[in-house]
């Protein structure tokens, strides 16, 4: 069986199980749950494909277990693997829905959509493979790119962790903070400085893909999707903020949404 047929039957139990606990729990983040861990089992069974003998799908499986070990401590500790954890944002739309067409979107965008998107994100790995190049200076330079992404997303999430502590402690005291969302660091910016890293990475295991054997029919396919479903969240995110912040409309004209840049004074 080859790397790729092995990736497919875990796609398959990762829509079963998220599936299946979804409706007794009645809580429809576990794809959340999974997001940071399944990706690295794909790199890793197509690094195995290889008898992890070659260099480059093995500093790619590595480069992505760092990143999911990054995502999945920062998802923890927001608590979001504790009971009653489920994305808030899965509420607001739970509640503009019937619940049959929740359900219908529960299958085929949460469930099905999702889990294919963490295979198609680490496809480009497929391609090399099946087509073996001598490891050279690019990848030591895409790796180091990779590296520096991850540490920007990863002081971002810092930075708003810090900040969303601050907020607690003062609200228990009794005081407000203003404005009441993160506006400064690398928040002043970009609106998401995680988000824009989080997708960039994804773009740098695709470049991995393009410098050895240039763009073929699906490993362009999950960046280009990721990228899309991030700006559509942070767009459905940014409605959720506006209606519960008046300052967030002079927040978005200022600063960039995604890719750093100047802030317009």
């Amino acid at each position: 069986m080859s790397a790729l047929q092995i990736n497919l039957w875990v796609l398959a139990a990762t829509c079963a199980f998220t599936w299946l606990l979804s409706i007794p729990t009645k809580d429809t983040s576990w794809v959340d749950r999974i997001w940071s861990v399944v990706p690295a089992v794909y790199a890793w069974v197509f690094a195995g494909g290889a008898n992890f003998t070659d260099a480059r799908l093995n500093l790619l499986a590595s480069l992505i277990t760092l990143w999911a070990a990054r995502l999945t401590f920062n998802f923890a500790r927001k608590g979001g693997y504790r009971p009653g954890g489920e994305d808030y944002r899965w509420e607001v739309l739970r509640k503009q829905m019937k619940p049959w067409q929740y359900q219908v979107f529960n299958i085929g965008f949460i469930v099905i959509a999702q889990n294919l998107l963490l295979l198609l994100i680490v496809m480009p790995m497929n391609d090399l493979l099946l087509n073996p190049k001598p490891f050279g200076a690019s990848d030591m330079a895409l790796a180091a790119l990779f590296l520096g992404l991850l540490t920007f997303e990863t002081v971002a999430d810092q930075q708003q962790w810090n900040f969303h502590k601050h907020k607690k402690a003062e609200a228990a005291a009794g005081r407000k903070v203003e404005p009441g969302f993160l506006s400064s660091g690398l928040f002043s910016v970009s609106r998401h400085p995680n988000f824009f890293a989080e997708v960039s990475q994804w773009w740098v295991v695709l470049l991995f893909g393009v410098t050895v054997v240039g763009f073929t029919s699906t490993n362009w396919i999950g960046a280009v999707a990721l990228t899309a479903l991030f700006i559509g969240s942070t767009r459905f995110t940014e409605q959720i903020s506006l209606s519960k912040y008046a300052a967030y409309a002079d927040y978005q004209k200022r600063v960039s949404m995604l890719i750093p840049w100047f802030s317009k004074k």
